[in-house]
């Protein structure tokens, strides 16, 4: 094992303490397009009808086992209909993740003449059982998706197989993106660009205990996005996670590739406080808020809280202390741009975030940035498994693959394993440069990862290359608690 080290400021005026760029670096590059692996096996694949894919959510469903995926624009055969589809949800039954089999198509957004290239699909998915849901029937699974950059729909996938529509929450929307479902409450934090708004992404709060009756409760974002602000318009929200009622936190996550925010809001001020988009307004729920520097963007954010700190556990004071991952988005390919990590954040003090480490892929273990595509820090998973949570991190980092972060230590996070996908003949170019600079290229783009409650990681590609289904092994296996499955 190889250790790197490389302290670049983490909040401005501020440096990193420990700051690990890898805990482990990959072997040489591998015979080019050819998977590449350490402590993680592939255990099944779907080609997901080689639709670009976005976010996977896992659901078990009695004794079935079900994967939503969300898609990017696009339109490709759907072999169960005979039909052209656009790009929409795939539905994979993985209850055998060694012969995973697609089940179902959900249509998207269809892309129209004139219409800007992110346009269309269905990217974002989440799911409740009824069972859950303080309102819902109990005997239903619901699924809540965007609708291209336009709405927020929920269907009954009570049938996987056989999906229905039952309504749609909110139309008329500039844009979309990452939503957050709490299944206990059914509150629903939806990401859209309401009319009237400064931007196209901000956070339009909904009821769904009752997925078929949604209730509006209000609109939230930073101050200067709302209807009438004066002055610069700071970035879009990204995308929020919450800890729900026990928690009382909500994360949002603003700016995903560069000046990135990170606002940490009380949930109760936010859900019961004036509902009009004042300044006063909306600051009135936020306790702690970092903006960060122009490099630095704030895609998904991953609470790590009441974390036992090994090097302090024979300290009076700091014994247990809460952290937050950070996960940028890096958008242009081949390093054009600056290059999004991830970085750790202690907010014990919430009023006062002090960034403590970061992490990387090192480009030189693969030369990543002639690979083709882009190469960085996308996302993580958001099921917050006990198998994994506070305790190992997986990270997409598109022609890196996925990662796996042992984050115990989080002044000292370190990679423990890695599976960089092989390409296909449906692996769709990648390219770069303009007029006859112009060039294109073939790369894995690992664009979202899950976890499902049994331990399984599930990568899926942007490029068109589908969903693989992975597992640690080796020492990386010793960083997660499989016992927890007994519990859970």
């Amino acid at each position: 094992m190889i250790l790197s080290k490389h302290c670049a400021p983490i909040l401005p005026g501020l440096l990193a303490l420990g700051c690990t760029i890898s805990g482990l670096l990959p072997a040489p590059a591998a015979e080019k397009g050819k998977a590449e692996k350490s402590n993680m096996e592939l255990v099944g694949y779907n080609d997901l009808q080689a639709r670009s894919a976005y976010q996977p959510v896992i659901e078990k469903q009695g004794d079935r086992w079900i994967a939503y995926v969300g898609h990017h624009a696009g339109v490709q055969p759907n072999a169960l209909t005979g039909k052209d589809e656009s790009n929409g949800t795939s539905v994979v039954d993985v209850t055998d993740p060694k012969h995973p089999k697609y089940i179902a198509h959900i249509p998207g957004e269809p892309i129209k003449p004139g219409d800007r290239g992110d346009v269309g699909g269905a990217q974002m998915v989440r799911v409740c059982a009824g069972s859950e849901l303080p309102r819902a029937d109990k005997n239903k699974f619901y699924l809540l998706r965007s609708f291209g950059n336009t709405a927020h729909e929920i269907w009954d996938v009570t049938d996987p197989a056989r999906p229905t529509r039952v309504n749609t929450i909110v139309s008329g929307l500039r844009d979309t993106h990452k939503s957050w479902w709490e299944c206990d409450t059914g509150i629903a934090y939806l990401i859209g660009g309401a009319i009237g708004w400064r931007t196209p992404r901000m956070a339009i709060l909904y009821d769904l205990s009752d997925p078929a009756k949604p209730v509006f409760i209000r609109n939230f974002g930073l101050p200067g996005q709302q209807p009438g602000a004066k002055g610069p318009t700071p970035e879009s929200m990204h995308g929020p996670v919450s800890t729900g009622p026990k928690g009382n936190r909500v994360y949002f996550a603003y700016g995903n590739s560069r000046d990135g925010v990170l606002e940490i809001v009380d949930r109760e001020k936010l859900l019961k406080g004036a509902p009009e988009p004042t300044d006063e307004n909306l600051r009135y729920p936020v306790v702690g808020r970092v903006d960060f520097p122009e490099d630095v963007g704030v895609h998904n954010v991953v609470p790590l809280l009441q974390m036992q700190v090994p090097e302090f556990a024979k300290q009076k004071n700091g014994k247990v202390k809460d952290f937050v991952a950070v996960v940028g988005e890096t958008v242009a390919n081949e390093c054009a741009e600056y290059r999004q990590t991830v970085r750790f954040l202690d907010i014990t003090d919430e009023s006062k975030p002090v960034g403590v480490s970061m992490w990387t892929v090192p480009e030189a273990s693969g030369n990543f940035c002639s690979a083709g595509g882009r190469f960085g820090a996308h996302s993580s998973n958001e099921n917050f498994t006990p198998v994994y949570n506070k305790r190992v991190l997986f990270i997409a980092h598109f022609n890196a693959g996925v990662r796996a972060v042992d984050v115990r230590d989080p002044f000292h996070p370190k990679e423990i394993a890695y599976y960089i996908p092989a390409i296909t003949d449906k692996t769709d170019k990648r390219c770069a440069g303009k007029g006859a600079d112009e060039h294109c290229k073939i790369a894995i783009q690992t664009n979202n990862v899950e976890v499902d409650d049994r331990g399984y990681i599930y990568a899926v590609d942007r490029a068109n290359t589908g969903m693989h289904i992975l597992a640690l092994t080796g020492p990386a296996r010793q960083a997660a608690d499989f016992t927890a499955l007994e519990h859970h």
